[in-house]
């Protein structure tokens, strides 16, 4: 199993955050203090502003801002050497610039805040709107325990209308009704989570089954366009540890771009492929498609959001399917082919989970 390489995040270390800090000002302050009048050493303190934006709240930010203004001023004060009137011009610009820096920085830090929370309300949007695109996949996921449910209430009827009434067999089938109905509201629950964002739940799971229902679901579509479909899913393949009904509505998605990409009239062969294939401690889902394709450039930015290939798209599908992929502890990535596209993702095997 492969370990992360461990990383250091000092924005989760404030005490070794504002340790680096303060000796980064205790150099500009030595070099502003012992050189001459003329050179603005503390202009410096800029660029500790400009980190300490990135890493600390707004509040310290200020606190260290007033720091390195007050610490201009001693500086100033402890110089000896090089013409007066030109330090006090130096001091005055770096002080103004050290101002100037702050309050530029905190404003950029909010306006950075504000474009990632409009980016993640568009994309719970995006969520809410890819539901009504994907609900073969949850209706398909809804009616196997709602049927059930209905044949277990049918068996109940009869054993309990029978003289005498089976009353044990009978009390498995609402055992059975019970655990069904569970089923169908845990199902619901997971896409009302999906719809707002919240962590999958993870479990193991077979991918051949799913994917081979996604296919049944999807048939007529691709009988009507005339395409040809090949699986290749090894009934070998380990279970994967993901969310079943998040990864069901991933290749969905893909499974209905490829169809989409095969649409006009002039493409000819229509062929689309769906593997999976272990690999290490993971699977790879793979669905290639004999379309137009994209390059190598545009592969780059299919996964960025609102940027899209078709006319009439939004850019948002391919940006939900990457976050589903990576929440669920996978990843995925495009690829450019001479006849077609490629989308492929993997997600960790029962065991391997992170």
């Amino acid at each position: 199993m492969r370990r992360p390489r461990a990383q250091i995040h000092l924005g989760r270390h404030p005490q070794l955050t504002l340790g680096l800090l303060s000796a980064a000002m205790a150099v500009i302050f030595l070099a502003d203090t012992l050189t001459d009048y003329a050179i603005a050493a503390a202009v410096f303190y800029t660029a500790v502003i400009l980190a300490a934006a990135r890493l600390l709240p707004a509040r310290r930010v200020v606190w260290l801002a007033s720091i390195c203004v007050a610490l201009t001023l001693l500086s100033f004060a402890m110089t000896h050497s090089g013409g007066y009137e030109v330090g006090l011009i130096n001091t005055a610009i770096s002080m103004i610039a050290i101002a100037i820096t702050a309050w530029l920085a905190l404003r950029l830090v909010e306006a950075e805040a504000a474009a990632h929370a409009t980016r993640e309300r568009l994309l719970r949007m995006a969520r809410v709107t890819s539901l009504g695109e994907l609900t073969a996949s949850i209706a398909h996921e809804v009616n196997q325990p709602l049927a059930a449910v209905v044949t277990s209430a049918g068996a109940c009827r009869r054993w309990l209308a029978q003289e005498p009434p089976v009353l044990d067999k009978a009390a498995a089938a609402l055992d059975r009704i019970e655990r069904e109905a569970t089923r169908a509201s845990a199902v619901i629950a997971r896409v009302r989570g999906f719809a707002s964002g919240k962590p999958p739940e993870r479990a193991a799971f077979a991918l051949q089954p799913l994917v081979l229902d996604i296919a049944e679901m999807a048939r007529d579509q691709i009988d009507r366009a005339g395409i040809s479909l090949t699986l290749f899913l090894p009934e070998s393949l380990p279970e994967v540890h993901a969310d079943r009904l998040q990864i069901g509505q991933v290749v969905t998605n893909l499974l209905l771009n490829a169809i989409e990409a095969l649409r006009a009239p002039e493409i000819s062969p229509r062929e689309i492929e769906i593997s999976a294939e272990a690999i290490g401690d993971e699977v790879r889902v793979r669905v290639q498609d004999s379309g137009p394709g994209f390059s190598e450039t545009e592969a780059a930015q299919l996964f960025d959001a609102f940027w899209t290939t078709k006319p009439d798209g939004i850019g948002l599908g391919l940006t939900i399917c990457r976050s589903i992929v990576e929440a669920n502890g996978g990843r995925i990535r495009a690829s450019a082919l001479p006849g077609g596209a490629a989308l492929e993702f993997t997600l960790p095997t029962t065991g391997h989970a992170p």
